[in-house]
């Protein structure tokens, strides 16, 4: 086959695509905000959760963001929403990983001063984008009530769209997100015993 005509089937060939994709578009046409769950025992569902705070910011919308789980260790994105991006409204549980408190009364009660400060921000109307980070941990080990989650993401403002980060999650979260991606460990540098990287992992 000669280069012009590998050249006119590549064109054939992506005329049909872009076909495919219009006709996919115009069908798209209701206009609300949507719930993402990113979920799976890969590395990356924060960082692609983050990914999106970081686009809705590049837009000018309003952002809020509730990290579970995390807190007592610094991370990168703590410190660049809190000293670059202080319009964030940024919240941490600030315990750090259960396997390191080993202290489930106290766990329970910040999940719920922690809950608290989600649930406000999924009554604001004024944020475009909330992201509950690591969420998932507080329905599996029970600590917060499933069904006043569900209860608060389905009632939140209809234009306000939210991300669920964590492995697992139930089958009731699943059920009430637009989007559910698994991130699904292949590899990993830490079971090679490469140490956590500063800027990568944290």
């Amino acid at each position: 086959m000669s280069d012009q005509d590998k050249n006119e089937t590549h064109k054939k060939k992506m005329q049909k695509q872009k076909e495919n994709v219009d006709a996919h578009i115009a069908e798209a046409n209701i206009e609300r905000g949507v719930t993402i769950l990113l979920t799976g025992n890969g590395k990356g569902k924060s960082s692609s959760g983050f990914g999106m705070v970081l686009r809705a910011l590049g837009y000018g919308h309003k952002v809020g963001v509730v990290q579970f789980i995390k807190g007592a260790q610094l991370s990168g994105e703590e410190i660049f929403l809190k000293e670059k991006m202080p319009e964030v409204d940024f919240y941490q549980m600030g315990t750090g990983f259960t396997w390191n408190t080993q202290d489930r009364s106290g766990d329970i009660a910040a999940a719920e001063r922690t809950w608290a400060e989600a649930e406000r921000m999924l009554k604001d109307e004024s944020l475009n984008l909330v992201l509950l980070d690591e969420l998932t941990y507080m329905i599996a080990y029970k600590y917060l009530d499933e069904a006043r989650i569900i209860n608060a993401i389905q009632n939140r403002p209809p234009e306000q769209s939210v991300i669920v980060t964590g492995r697992g999650g139930g089958s009731a979260l699943r059920e009430i997100a637009d989007t559910v991606s698994e991130v699904k460990d292949i590899k990993h540098a830490y079971k090679a015993g490469i140490k956590a990287r500063q800027g990568v992992d944290y």
